[in-house]
């Protein structure tokens, strides 16, 4: 279960503690468990949709999307905001792009997408509360985690000797590709033919942003990797709330 605890302290903000250091194989078993990881977000929330009910519909997806920025910590948004900021100000060259990643300030481009996603979040919440889509609040989660999973399997790695790096070396590919596709089947279990369209649309968006950075970086950081994932969940209730 080692590789589930390493999932769970890097993806979240819950107190997970490690022994130590983890080995550079067990980190990359790590990622297999992103999805289980989304799951139990997905349960969290739908647990705090069913004790805020009665609540007004605006406040019930206030809280829901407190709820979910704080289960992550922020971090794939940090992700999201880095990765605007670079595409906009790396003006097409790769080591400028990867430079101002890495810089921990952040302009105006970023603040403005955080604020355009949160608040189509929040509004795909709040149609999803209104209409008790429930069961939605699992799906978002696992297949924004899921579409991570397939990105460190299918994309190099351009920053060396980064975090990583450790992952996409040491994932078990063959294995990565059945956790996918199990989590498609969940996916589909639990929703039913009402989530073939979002799904679809999540494939396509994971496809297009995949190609965007591969045709910049030559590949994935952890930023965009963040980004992917936020932007994944976001078409994902998206498709659902429309």
């Amino acid at each position: 279960m080692l590789p589930f605890w390493i999932a769970l302290q890097f993806l979240s903000s819950l107190p997970v503690r490690l022994p130590g250091m983890p080995e550079p194989r067990e980190m990359g078993r790590s990622l297999l468990y992103y999805p289980l990881v989304g799951l139990l977000f997905g349960l969290l929330l739908w647990l705090a949709s069913h004790l805020l009910q009665g609540a007004a519909a605006p406040l019930h997806a206030a809280l829901l999307l407190t709820l979910w920025v704080s289960l992550s910590g922020a971090l794939h948004l940090d992700g999201l905001a880095d990765s605007a900021d670079a595409w906009l100000g790396g003006f097409g060259d790769r080591e400028r792009t990867l430079q101002i990643m890495k810089d921990p300030r952040s302009g105006p481009i970023a603040v403005v997408t955080l604020v355009l996603v949160l608040l189509l979040k929040f509004c795909a919440l709040w149609v999803l509360v209104e209409q008790g889509a429930g069961m939605a609040l699992l799906l978002a989660p696992i297949v924004g985690r899921a579409a991570m999973l397939g990105l460190f399997l299918g994309t190099p790695y351009v920053r060396r000797g980064g975090l990583g790096q450790a992952l996409a070396e040491h994932l078990p590919r063959r294995t990565a590709v059945w956790v996918l596709l199990a989590s498609l089947l969940m996916c589909l279990l639990v929703g039913g033919t009402r989530v073939i369209l979002p799904m679809l649309a999540a494939i396509a968006v994971f496809i297009a942003l995949r190609r965007l950075m591969c045709r910049r970086l030559g590949g994935t950081t952890g930023d965009t990797a963040g980004a992917l994932l936020e932007v994944v969940e976001l078409t994902v209730l998206l498709g659902l709330a429309i």
